[in-house]
């Protein structure tokens, strides 16, 4: 196969998903990921992937209730045509994934069988046990080495991107890549580049993101001129081990299976929980919200733990903690729906949740932030428009955004097991858009300069990194920025506290500028690209806490107590940063409504007196 070829830089599910689409629709793809493929951080996702089927459908559900919980999740803050494809494409990409192979769960009658799962009363997730992400990834892993057998996907695996190519139009031509263990620099010509690289997790330290999760080639995007949506709003998952290297995902899976959140009545208890009985127990969740009860969306549950342990002091035997508690339901049933969870949790605490309540505490988890996208609807303003050759383009003509990268569908607050769907969404419909953008924009040879003269500044920046005689270290730099990061913008948020952590960010910035390398070779040299990444998540936090300082209201995952009420006018819009000048701006883009009212998002909390 010869013709228009496309570049696809990230090995996860929307860079899979993307790669199929692609080669099917007649191109070429050259695949880039900072890992083996399947080794991507989709591979960590457990619990599930939302879609209407025909069971779902028995119980009074339906794609336009799919739509509807996804924005009433995000609290408004998504454009609404995007979101109501992507609902109504869920049951035939589940279709489709079923005949790749993936094992879904069954029902003793053989249809794939659902959970429920956090903002929804109705059961509309399907799943692989508690492994989703790994066996969507493994089938979609096998149709791409088909096409690569084919000839028609080159994999380029251990391979880190360095910046996009852009021509003196603005159009994006390429990109230069670099060889993480012959540290060679190279730049590669496409018709279109695509950014499926996940989210930016360590820029908060500890997180439950794969360390290769740094957001740096976001941020390479948008100091490029692709401009940074909504970058304020981070998802805290409610339910993770604490760790002293990183935080472990304890999926949201296990609330929907029937895991119940507590703790004791009488704070600092120290008794085996077992011990105690059940009128001595506060389930707190299940008091509070009656309706939804452990099935709150993430930022709500989040709000509420943090509120008992650290607000009020009823924190597990004194500290930071909180039970998740599945010992009422039998051990054969644990270990069918939820035993790879169930395993993460004996190798890293020594504990086995069927005989104890797992001990929990909320861990950042997600961006619902992302590269600026756009999109085309059709003529009603009630769908995106199939094939359009501007589906999830960034302002950069020819660079794409699919997936956590890519800041559409999820507005305020992600729906849990929404993000599996969202990924392959963007790779199999949005894929058929850059498709057509590659054919009707190749052809046109760039000036070999523009590729060399790229090349020669990712060798100059290496140069200086590799030659600098600084005394700064980068590992804690970035230490610094999780520690500011966490604790000024993720579950509370205030804005003197904000400012604090900017102007702490900024100092870090300048510190950034005089880093030495403890390891100065040029073979797999990971220190090397850890340094070089540091000012870009630096980029990112400083776009996060602007955006969250501007945004003066609560509105899902972005909770002020200063501000602690939602206020549609003027922040029912997205914030958008720019690169300008060497540092960001922000300005507001109102959301394309037209389908759902906004309305109050309570999930019918008990009011108190």
């Amino acid at each position: 196969m010869s013709g228009p070829r496309v570049i696809v830089v990230g090995g996860g599910l929307a860079g899979l998903a993307a790669s199929t689409r692609i080669v099917e629709s007649g191109l070429q793809v050259d695949l880039f990921s900072l890992v083996p493929v399947k080794r991507s951080h989709s591979v960590c996702a457990q619990g599930g992937i939302n879609a209407c089927n025909e069971v779902a459908r028995q119980q009074g559900y339906s794609e336009d209730q799919h739509c509807d919980e996804t924005l009433y999740g995000g609290d408004f803050l998504a454009h609404q045509a995007p979101v109501r494809t992507m609902t109504h494409w869920a049951p035939k990409i589940i279709d489709l994934l079923d005949r790749m192979g993936v094992p879904f769960n069954r029902t003793a009658e053989g249809r794939r069988d659902l959970r429920l799962f956090g903002g929804s009363l109705f059961k509309r997730t399907h799943f692989s046990g508690a492994s989703t992400g790994q066996q969507l990834l493994y089938a979609l892993d096998e149709q791409v080495r088909r096409h690569e057998s084919e000839g028609n996907v080159s994999k380029y695996e251990y391979w880190e991107f360095l910046r996009p190519i852009i021509d003196a139009n603005g159009r994006c031509r390429g990109i230069v890549a670099q060889d993480l263990r012959t540290m060679t620099i190279r730049s590669f010509a496409a018709d279109a580049v695509v950014m499926a690289t996940g989210g930016p997790g360590l820029v908060f330290g500890k997180s439950t993101n794969s360390v290769m999760c740094t957001g740096a080639a976001a941020a390479r995007c948008f100091t490029s001129g692709a401009a940074y949506a909504n970058g304020e709003f981070i998802q805290v998952h409610p339910t993770a081990i604490p760790g002293a290297d990183k935080l472990r995902l304890m999926s949201e899976s296990a609330r929907g299976e029937g895991g119940r959140v507590w703790v004791p009545k009488t704070p600092g208890d120290p008794r085996d929980p077992r011990d105690i009985p059940a009128d001595e127990r506060w389930y707190f969740l299940e008091e509070k919200y009656p309706a939804y009860g452990n099935l709150v969306p993430r930022d709500i549950a989040s709000r509420e733990i943090f509120s008992v342990c650290v607000d009020e002091g009823k924190g597990v035997r004194g500290e930071n903690q909180v039970y998740l508690d599945l010992t009422h339901k039998p051990r054969e049933y644990l270990e069918n729906k939820l035993g790879a969870i169930l395993e993460i949790y004996r190798k890293f605490v020594g504990e086995d949740p069927c005989e104890l309540p797992m001990r929990i505490f909320p861990g950042v988890h997600y961006s619902m932030g992302g590269l600026w996208t756009e999109y085309t609807a059709t003529s009603d303003g009630q769908l995106m428009e199939y094939g359009a050759p501007n589906s999830m383009m960034t302002g950069i003509p020819g660079l794409f955004a699919f997936g956590e990268a890519n800041y559409q569908y999820h507005g305020a607050t992600r729906l849990g097991a929404n993000a599996l769907l969202s990924c392959i969404f963007d790779g199999l419909f949005c894929g058929h858009g850059v498709a057509n953008h590659a054919r009707e924009n190749a052809g046109t040879d760039a000036d070999d300069t523009l590729f060399t003269s790229a090349v020669e500044a990712e060798a100059k920046l290496q140069s200086r990194l590799t030659s600098s005689t600084g005394n700064e270290n980068p590992y804690a730099i970035a230490k610094a920025m999780g520690d500011e990061m966490t604790a000024a913008a993720t579950v509370v948020k205030t804005e003197a506290r904000m400012i604090e952590a900017l102007d702490a960010i900024r100092s870090l910035q300048e510190r950034a500028s005089n880093i030495g390398l403890s390891d100065t070779g040029l073979w797999t040299n990971q220190n090397l690209s850890f340094a070089r990444a540091v000012p870009d998540m630096l980029a990112l936090a400083e776009v996060m806490l602007m955006g969250g300082i501007e945004r003066k209201e609560s509105r899902g995952s972005h909770y002020r107590t200063d501000y602690p009420d939602r206020v549609d006018d003027p922040f029912l819009a997205s914030t958008v940063a720019n690169w300008n000048g060497g540092k960001p701006s922000i300005e507001f883009e109102p959301v394309q409504l037209g389908i759902v009212e906004p309305r109050a998002r309570t999930y019918g909390k008990k009011q108190t007196a």
